[in-house]
C-alpha cells in the first residue's frame, strides 16, 4: 500500500534525464525514516529505506515509515537499493516495502546477515541481497559506485561514491571518525583523500550532532569510563543501550568479565545482533554471554545486565524490569541502572517514566547528566570540518536532521569553505548537475504507519479517528427503520470513553431523543436514503453529547431495515 500522496505522483513525477538529481523522501528535516534517491539518464538509485518509531502523537503505533509512492510510480526506473548499515532507521523499512519496489538489494554482509532475518521472520522468501565487500566496487544501472569504510556504532558502516558523467556524490551515511574503534577498523581516511582529490560534485551528510562542539569521543575512551564506574557498585549493575550498538555491547562484556560479573543479556534484539556480528566475524572473543533465564540465580555482585530499552519503549526489557514484571530480572534498592546512550529527542517522557519507577525503588540510575557513559556515532562539529577538509565537496547537502540541524551544517560548511550548501526536505527534487544547484520540482513525501499487520497512512482516516477518539471518546447510534423510514423502536446510543455511571444514562438518553427528533423531521422520501439517514443521525447524536459533555465524539451511526 502506498500513502494518498504517492498514489497521484506516478502521473506528473519527474524523470531524471541527462541530469544529476537528488530526491529524499524521508530523514531531510527529521533524523530516522531515510529514504534517499538519486536519479540519472532515465533511471534511480535508492540509498537506504529506514523507520522511525512511533510516539504518543501516533497512538498504537510503533513503527513509521516514508510513503515511497513516489519511487512506487516510477518502479521500472529503479535500478537497485544500497545500504549504507544496518541501523533500523536505514534498513527496517525494507521488508516491509520492498514487496512494492521488488528491486536489487546491495549491502555488506553484516547488513546482509541482519536484512536476511528480517526478512525470514516476515516470510519474504524471494527478496535476494548481493553481497558487497568492505571497500567494494560495483555497478548499479548508470550508476558507478564505492564503499568507503567509516566508523559508527555497528559493524560495516559505509560512506557510498555515486560515480555518474554528470560528477560523483559522497553520500556519508551515519559515521563519526573514531581513533580507536573496539570493532571494525578505523575510517578510511586515505580513500576520502583520494575521492576528494577525483572531485567530489556534492556530499550528503549526516547532520545529527552539527550542535556539539568538538568531537564525539571513542568507544575506547568510554570503555574505561564505565570500567571505573562499574567497579564502585557491589550489587547488581544493568547497562541500557541500543541493540544493535555491537562495539558497546562489546565494551559491556569486557567491563563486566574485568569486575568479576557475568554479562547477561536482556532482550531478543541483543542476541539477534549478537548472532548476526558472530555469524560475520566479530565477537569471537567475547567468551559466554548468559540468557536472562541463566542470570536469575546468581549472586547480586556477579552479574551485570544488559538490556534493550535504553528509549522507555514499553515492551523493551529495561521497562518491564522497571515495572517489576519481567519474569527472569529482578532489582532492588542498592542496584545501579545505567543508561549507556542518548535521550533521543521526543523520548523524553517515556523515559522519565522508568527512571521514576527505579528511584521509587531505591535503585540508583546514571545518565549522561550524571558521568561519561555514552559516546554518539555520528560526527560533531570538529569531525564534519575534517570531513569538508578530506573531500573538498563543491556542495553540502545536509541530511539526517531536523530543519535547525540541516540549517547549521550549512552555516558550518560555509563557514568551512565549501561553496555551496542546500538546504532541502522530504520531495525536494534538487538538481546537483549540470548548471547551478536547485530545487527543480517538488514531489509528493509522507509517512505510513506499520498498524499490526498492515501499512496506514499516517494522516489518513483511520488513525485520524484513533486520535479523535483519544481526545473526544466515542458513540454508537444503532436505529431500526422500515424501508419506507418509519422508526422501529427507539434509537440506542452507546459510548466509549464519555461518560461515567451516574451521568450515562441521562446524556445517552438525550442523545437518543436527539436523534429520534432530527431522523422524523426528515421528508418522507430523505428517510428512505441510508446515506442521509446515517449523516443526520450522527450529527444529531455529536451535537446532544457535545451540550451535555463537551466533547465531539467519533460518532458511527449503525443502520438496519427491517
Amino acid at each position: 500500500m502506498t500513502g494518498a500522496a504517492g498514489a497521484s505522483a506516478g502521473t506528473a513525477a519527474p524523470v531524471p534525464g541527462e541530469e544529476l538529481l537528488f530526491l529524499p523522501l524521508g530523514g531531510a528535516g527529521e533524523i530516522g525514516m531515510n529514504l534517499n534517491l538519486y536519479g540519472a539518464q532515465g533511471q534511480w538509485l535508492m540509498v537506504d529505506l529506514g523507520i522511525t518509531f512511533g510516539d504518543e502523537a501516533a497512538p498504537g503505533i510503533d513503527v513509521i515509515l516514508p510513503d515511497p509512492g513516489f519511487i512506487v510510480g516510477q518502479r521500472e526506473r529503479l535500478a537497485g537499493l544500497v545500504l549504507t548499515h544496518a541501523h533500523e532507521d536505514h534498513i527496517g523499512a525494507v521488508p516491509h516495502l520492498w514487496p512494492q519496489l521488488r528491486c536489487p538489494i546491495y549491502a555488506t554482509p553484516f547488513t546482509a546477515r541482519v536484512l536476511r532475518e528480517k526478512f525470514e521472520y516476515t516470510g519474504l522468501t524471494e527478496a535476494e541481497i548481493t553481497e558487497v565487500p568492505l571497500s567494494g566496487s560495483f555497478e548499479v544501472g548508470p550508476f558507478g559506485l564505492e564503499l568507503v569504510t567509516l566508523t559508527h556504532s555497528i559493524p560495516e558502516p559505509n560512506a557510498v561514491v555515486v560515480r555518474t558523467p554528470f560528477g560523483s556524490v559522497l553520500h556519508t551515511g551515519d559515521w563519526k571518525f573514531d581513533p580507536r574503534p573496539v570493532v571494525g577498523e578505523v575510517a578510511d581516511e586515505a580513500g576520502l583523500r583520494r575521492i576528494g582529490d577525483e572531485g567530489v560534485l556534492a556530499m550528503v551528510c549526516d547532520s545529527t550532532n552539527v550542535f556539539q562542539p568538538g568531537e564525539s569521543g571513542s568507544e575506547t575512551d568510554l570503555r574505561e569510563s564505565l570500567m571505573e564506574l562499574v567497579g564502585r557498585f557491589r550489587h547488581r549493575v544493568a547497562i541500557t543501550c541500543f541493540a544493535s550498538n555491537v562495539a558497546r555491547i562489546e565494551t559491556l562484556a569486557v567491563v563486566a568479565a574485568a569486575h568479576g560479573r557475568r554479562p547477561v543479556l536482556i532482550g531478543r534484539a541483543l542476541w539477534r545482533m549478537v548472532e548476526a556480528a558472530r555469524a560475520t566475524g566479530y565477537l569471537h572473543d567475547l567468551g559466554s554471554l548468559m540468557a536472562e533465564e541463566q542470570g536469575k540465580g546468581l549472586p547480586r555482585g556477579e552479574v551485570l545486565f544488559i538490556c534493550t530499552g535504553s528509549q522507555g519503549e514499553s515492551r523493551a526489557a529495561l521497562s518491564r524490569i522497571a515495572a517489576g514484571n519481567h519474569p527472569h530480572v529482578t532489582l532492588e534498592e542498592g542496584d545501579a541502572v545505567i543508561f549507556s546512550s542518548r535521550l533521543i529527542p521526543g523520548n523524553e517522557a517515556p523515559i522519565g517514566r522508568v527512571i521514576n519507577q527505579f528511584v521509587r525503588a531505591g535503585i540508583e540510575v546514571l545518565t549522561e547528566q550524571d558521568h561519561f557513559v555514552h559516546v554518539s556515532g555520528h560526527p560533531a562539529r570538529d569531525e564534519l570540518a575534517r570531513m569538508y577538509r578530506l573531500v573538498r565537496p563543491r556542495i553540502v547537502v545536509p541530511v539526517h536532521g531536523e530543519a535547525r540541524h540541516l540549517a547549521e551544517q550549512a552555516r558550518l560548511a560555509r563557514a568551512c569553505q565549501v561553496p555551496e550548501a542546500a538546504v532541502i526536505e522530504n520531495g525536494d527534487v534538487l538538481r546537483l548537475a549540470p548548471g547551478p544547484v536547485e530545487v527543480t520540482a517538488r514531489v509528493p513525501s509522507g509517512r505510513l504507519a506499520f498498524d499490526g499487520v498492515r501499512l496506514l497512512e499516517l494522516d489518513g482516516p483511520v488513525l485520524s479517528d484513533r486520535r479523535r477518539m483519544i481526545f473526544n471518546g466515542g458513540a454508537v447510534v444503532t436505529l431500526a427503520m422500515t424501508p419506507e423510514g418509519r422508526l422501529v423502536g427507539a434509537p440506542q446510543v452507546s459510548a466509549l470513553g464519555l461518560v461515567d455511571s451516574e451521568e450515562e444514562t441521562e446524556i445517552l438518553e438525550a442523545a437518543a431523543g436527539a436523534v429520534r427528533d432530527a431522523v422524523e423531521a426528515l421528508s418522507e422520501g430523505e428517510r428512505a436514503d441510508d446515506e442521509v439517514v446515517r449523516e443526520v443521525a450522527r450529527r444529531a447524536a455529536r451535537r446532544a453529547v457535545n451540550a451535555a459533555a463537551g466533547r465531539r465524539p467519533v460518532t458511527a451511526v449503525h443502520l438496519v431495515r427491517v
